[in-house]
This record gives structure tokens, sequence and C-alpha cells, in this order.
């Protein structure tokens, strides 16, 4: 008897959460969803913030460097082959990009040996290669952190679950136990996709520091070239 009134109260219990999720299952609101995560959600939530707040800053400030007018070291190369140095000074001076940075140097430094224009474009160039990487490491340890907050989230929604069914009397009602794990389960999916976010994020500045890295060893390279031609 006692198998067959846990099986129909099951059975009830099944039709019962049909029965709801037809009627008011279809408008759970995503809001309330990450509401139910728990107090794990707060910092997943700073952590997506910060991400996103890292991505538009860096593309923002990698667009703005990438601004180089084709025709700079055109005009760098006529003006120094004319012997006009101050004229190349001042092009690159209202060229705010970490390329005529490192020209700009490399023509304050006309007339020492070849050797020393050369690593003091290398020291600007690390400079700027410093400034465009800036904050990166943060938004890929924000990829890392964020899904493994949400597993800590989902342990601790899963320990406070089977506590309070350890607490209960009497038979133990299935919906007490699924809305415990669900609402653990919100900080997992929470998590990575803060995780894979930030991620995508990551790897996409990084593909733009590469190529601006490139086009600044490729413009250092034209324009030790130059001086060795104007010698």
């Amino acid at each position: 008897m006692t198998l067959l009134q846990t099986l129909s109260t099951d059975n009830e219990f099944v039709v019962d959460t049909v029965a709801s999720m037809g009627k008011s299952g279809s408008n759970i609101e995503l809001i309330d969803l990450l509401i139910k995560g728990g107090y794990m959600m707060i910092p997943l939530y700073l952590l997506f913030v910060l991400a996103v707040y890292i991505f538009v800053e860096r593309t923002i400030t990698l667009k703005k460097a990438s601004k180089t007018p084709k025709g700079l070291m055109d005009q760098v190369k006529m003006m120094v082959q004319s012997g006009n140095v101050q004229q190349a000074k001042l092009i690159c001076q209202g060229e705010n990009t970490p390329v005529a940075q490192m020209i700009y140097k490399g023509l304050e430094r006309i007339g020492s040996p070849l050797k020393n224009i050369e690593v003091a474009i290398e020291n600007v160039g690390k400079i700027e290669i410093y400034k465009l990487e800036k904050n990166l490491g943060l938004l890929a340890t924000v990829s890392g952190a964020a899904p493994m907050i949400g597993f800590l989230g989902t342990v601790a929604g899963m320990i406070r679950a089977f506590i309070g069914v350890a607490q209960e009397e009497g038979m133990v009602s299935p919906k007490l136990l699924s809305t415990g794990i669900y609402e653990a389960m919100i900080t997992t999916a929470t998590g990575l996709v803060v995780g894979i976010v930030a991620y995508l994020g990551y790897n996409y500045l990084v593909t733009q520091v590469s190529k601006l890295i490139h086009n600044m060893e490729y413009s250092s390279i034209e324009f030790i070239d130059m001086l060795q031609e104007k010698k």
C-alpha cells in the first residue's frame, strides 16, 4: 500500500507540475530567474559589468591607435630626404598613435648611430604595447573566474537544498527538491555566460593588438631602411 500511495502522489505531482507549467511556466521572466540565483549572483553581475567595460574601453582605444594615416611614412620620408626633419616631427606629433610616437622618437635620434635609433624606437614600442594591452589580463581573469564562481554558487545552493530536505519531516516534496536544484543551477549558467563573453572579448582584443604590433614593427623597419638609404 505504501508503494502504491507513493506512486500515486508522484503521479499527482507530475500532473500538477505540467499543468502549472502550461499556465505560468511560459510566463517566467529572465529577471525572475536571475534574482532566484542567490547572493552568488552579485559577483557574477559585477564581473559581467567589468568585462563589458574593459571590452568597450579597449575597443575604442585600439580603434584610435590603428588610425595611422597611410601616407604618414611617405610624408616623413619626403621631409627627411629634403632635410626638413623638424617638419617631419610636427607631422608625427599631430598623430597620437603608437606608430607616430615611434617614428617621432626615431626622428629625434637622427644623427646618432643606427643601433641607438633602433633601441630608442624599440623602447617606445614597448611602452606603446603595454598601453595597448592594458587590462587584457584582467579580462582573461574574468573569463576564468566567472565559471568557477558559478560552480561555487551551484554547490552552495545544492547544499542549502539538501539541508532543507533533511530538515523536512515525513515525505519530502519533489517540488521542494527540484526548486532548490534549479535555483542553484542558475549560477552555473550565468557564470558560463559571463565567462564565454569575457573569453570571446579577450581573444578578439588580443587579435587586434597583434595586428597593431605587426604594423608597428613594419613601420619601424621601414623607417630604419629609409635612414640607411639616406646614408
